[in-house]
């Protein structure tokens, strides 16, 4: 049996929001995570922060969405910072390279408040 993916939005604020993932980010659930996060970042939020402390699995998929939600975010003059990453993802995320170009943060909050220092210091 599955662990369902689920995405909640429990933050926006200005061009920011916090993504929530729980569960297995894989080949079915990696197109509805782009689309929420394209849809945010549409809305006027392209400093995303996807909290990935629920997250259970994440297969290749799910590391391609993340890759095409920063590539997006970057393209509206906004980031994508990942938060919360679950050690066994942390590993997937240095072997293939990720996390030489997309910043990992301990919690959201964390996150949240580095992007808003990043944007009064530029």
């Amino acid at each position: 049996m599955t662990d369902a993916l689920h995405i909640d939005v429990p933050h926006t604020d200005g061009t920011r929001a916090v993504i929530a993932l729980s569960g297995e980010f894989d080949i079915a659930s990696a197109p509805a995570v782009r689309a929420r996060a394209l849809d945010l970042i549409a809305n006027g939020h392209p400093d995303l922060v996807a909290d990935l402390a629920g997250v259970t699995f994440c297969d290749s998929s799910g590391l391609g969405a993340l890759v095409g939600i920063w590539r997006c975010a970057k393209d509206a003059d906004g980031s994508l910072t990942l938060a919360a990453i679950p050690d066994r993802l942390g590993r997937l995320l240095s072997v293939t390279g990720m996390d030489t170009f997309l910043p990992v943060h301990p919690s959201a909050d964390a996150a949240l408040a580095a992007r808003r220092d990043d944007r009064t210091t530029t």
